[in-house]
């Protein structure tokens, strides 16, 4: 039986293929490629063009394929953008995962694990923080990551649907290999942004707002390595698999750093000045997000191993220094 993997070619979703092939699993992608990379996607996976919003392609995937589970990344993800589109967030996200639930319960199929996000919290009121911390999204991307993460409550209830939410930090670095990596187009991240510097392809990095509540004024957040966050999509499958109940957890490293404090890691890691200037706040942002994730490495048996910043960003400079212009080198 195969495991059916949305928004496959994507940043995430790709490195969670390769994760999901070491493990002996039968992979299916589908993605629509609006920002994926087809390159990115694993020779030994399946791959669909598609989109999840049209029915007959689902019922296509589906119909062709024996999928036990669905590992769930297909989504726009852009805070700031979201802010200025939310139509198109509430749209792409809400929809689109309606029409994937609905196919997965026309075909039987009853097990998802759900890439959620952090930005359902909004401005926490305490750090770490803990699953059970209020709800308050401050953009519709975190909003629309929520009210997918209700649906999958509500078809729960109603058609024994059982689901993992991975709410994950701030997913940086690349696979150790370096034969795939982030690659956005426009790049919204903060560490390629940073790395661009160095490569030559701009002249400095900006900082979005220097005067939060914070040490150093920029924002804090909690960097997790993409290949512990794709380790912890297959630990998700396996709990669901063994018949545990619907749950959510937080993936983290438990470590705040500033923007200021990456910016100077990166300078160590690149041996570049690396130039930043400060540019006004992004709509949408947080001042501190630091997850607590002992929950799931108490039930899921998650044990990251990236655990420092300056070899995560390591493994992204291996990748931005091979591929300067990303799937497109």
């Amino acid at each position: 039986m195969a495991i059916l993997v949305t928004g496959g070619a994507g940043y995430i979703g790709s490195h969670t293929v390769v994760e999901l092939l070491s493990q002996g699993e039968e992979v299916v992608v589908v993605d629509n490629l609006s920002t994926g990379h087809r390159s990115a996607v694993a020779t030994d996976a399946k791959f669909y063009e598609g989109d999840i919003r049209d029915r007959a392609f689902l019922d296509r995937v589906f119909g062709e394929n024996d999928i036990e589970a669905v590992i769930h990344f297909a989504a726009s993800s852009l805070v700031g953008e979201s802010v200025k589109q939310p139509l198109a967030y509430y749209d792409n996200n809400l929809f689109g995962t309606h029409s994937l639930v609905g196919a997965m319960e026309r075909f039987g199929v009853r097990r998802i694990v759900f890439s959620s996000t952090a930005a359902t919290y909004g401005e926490p009121e305490q750090v770490p923080i803990e699953e059970s911390a209020p709800t308050h999204p401050e953009s519709p991307y975190g909003e629309t990551k929520l009210a997918m993460e209700n649906m999958f409550r509500w078809c729960d209830r109603a058609y024994g649907l059982k689901f993992v939410s991975l709410r994950y930090f701030n997913a940086c670095g690349a696979h150790p290999d370096g034969l795939i990596g982030e690659d956005h187009k426009p790049e919204s991240h903060l560490i390629p942004i940073i790395l661009q510097v160095p490569l030559g392809q701009r002249e400095f990095i900006g900082m979005f707002g220097d005067d939060y509540p914070t040490d150093d004024g920029t924002c804090v957040r909690d960097y997790i390595h993409v290949m512990d966050l794709a380790n912890a999509h297959w630990l998700a499958l396996q709990y669901l698999r063994a018949g545990h109940p619907s749950d959510v957890f937080n993936l983290g490293n438990g470590t705040g750093f500033s923007v200021k404090q990456v910016v100077e890691l990166a300078r160590g890691v690149t041996d570049h000045p690396i130039p930043a200037a400060v540019s006004p706040r992004r709509a949408g942002d947080p001042a501190v997000l630091i997850a607590s994730s002992d929950k799931a490495k108490r039930v899921l048996g998650w044990k990251p191993i990236y655990n420092d910043l300056a070899t995560i960003i390591g493994t992204a400079w291996n990748w931005h220094k091979r591929h300067p212009d990303g799937y497109a080198d």
